[in-house]
């Protein structure tokens, strides 16, 4: 396998192999000798993992990383968000089974991830030092606990480097908040449900996979489900989940342009807009919207993105608040107090 993606690399014509190593340990070794611009790790290794050798790459000697693996879906989706926490910066599903001799499937979507690497700033993104907590059904909150009236609501996008981020920004949200929020993350099917699991374990507001249908309810976190569109409806004066299968926009599906714009339609001068890492521009048609409806729109700074693309491209379209990742919930907590308060006034 090391050898069938050692050619694979070394054919784009774009990356050079330096090094190859036979297990986690080894891995160490050669990040330190050789200092590679990029490294690729196998969720499962001999002596040490991948997550245990990515923890230590990220703390001792940070680089961009892509994760690999051929775990069936389900069993790796949880490991696969662990690892885009500590820092990986995208991740690549080989083929099924423990040997494959076919990675065709994979050529391009490691080339893409290898790609965004070539984009990444881990100069001023601290290494996550929080545990790991293992998603659990106690950990979920009481669906009756948050208020149906939402007069208020947030809308999230991020794309590489999202998860990370989210980890940051989601658990210092109060489970009181005075909106909802909406969270484009992108990503595919599979994986959103495991990132919503941890994500619920971690915070004191309940977060979960958007479902159709729904009613939205104050101080409740939803993350669009990979594969489909997320909007916002508001019939009969109740805000409701719509998802969609139309095709995607910017070549991603969830895409954050579509929510955004539902949010500013129905909510007006009383959302919020905020764009956190990721490549291209996606959010930005959005955070147009949403300024030109009344609301606020923040973006995430140049500084603490791990890829600047998408909050460069929402401050060029007006975004009006530019936050480090560790000001990200303040500000969205303190714009909603304010509003609250003008509002009584």
């Amino acid at each position: 396998m090391r050898k069938l993606i050692s050619e694979l690399v070394d054919g784009t014509g774009e990356f050079r192999v330096a090094g190859t190593a036979r297990n986690g340990l080894d891995a160490l070794r050669k990040v330190h000798t050789l200092d590679p611009d990029i490294v690729t790790l196998d969720i499962e290794m001999p002596e040490l993992d991948g997550l245990a050798t990515l923890g230590y790459v990220m703390s001792e000697a940070p680089r961009p990383v892509v994760m690999l693996s051929g775990l069936p879906s389900g069993e790796a989706d949880d490991l696969t968000i662990r690892a885009l926490e500590l820092g990986a910066v995208d991740f690549v599903r080989k083929p099924a089974g423990q040997i494959s001799l076919d990675l065709r499937p994979v050529r391009d979507r490691l080339l893409q991830a290898l790609r965004a690497c070539r984009e990444v700033n881990l100069g001023g993104v601290p290494v996550l030092a929080r545990p790991y907590v293992a998603p659990s059904p106690l950990a979920a909150r009481s669906s009756g606990g948050g208020s149906p009236h939402v007069a208020r609501m947030v809308a999230i996008a991020c794309s590489t480097g999202g998860p990370r981020a989210l980890a940051e920004v989601v658990p210092r949200l109060p489970s009181d908040l005075d909106a909802a929020v909406l969270i484009v993350q992108h990503m595919p099917a599979g994986f959103t449900r495991s990132l919503a699991e941890r994500l619920n374990a971690q915070s004191a507001a309940e977060v979960a996979e958007a479902r159709h249908g729904e009613p939205i309810v104050n101080g409740r976190i939803y993350i669009a489900p990979g594969g489909y569109h997320l909007r916002v409806q508001g019939e009969g004066g109740v805000p409701s989940i719509t998802l969609d299968e139309t095709p995607p926009v910017w070549g991603v599906r969830p895409a954050a342009d579509p929510l955004f714009r539902s949010v500013a339609e129905l909510f007006g001068h009383a959302a919020i807009g905020v764009v956190l890492t990721g490549m291209g521009r996606d959010g930005a048609a959005g955070v147009r919207a949403i300024r030109e409806a009344g609301g606020l729109t923040i973006a995430q700074d140049q500084e603490t993105s791990i890829i600047f693309g998408m909050p460069q491209a929402a401050i060029s379209a007006g975004a009006e608040r530019v936050v480090p990742l560790g000001a990200v919930a303040e500000t969205i907590v303190a714009s909603l107090a304010r509003r609250s308060l003008a509002a009584r006034l």
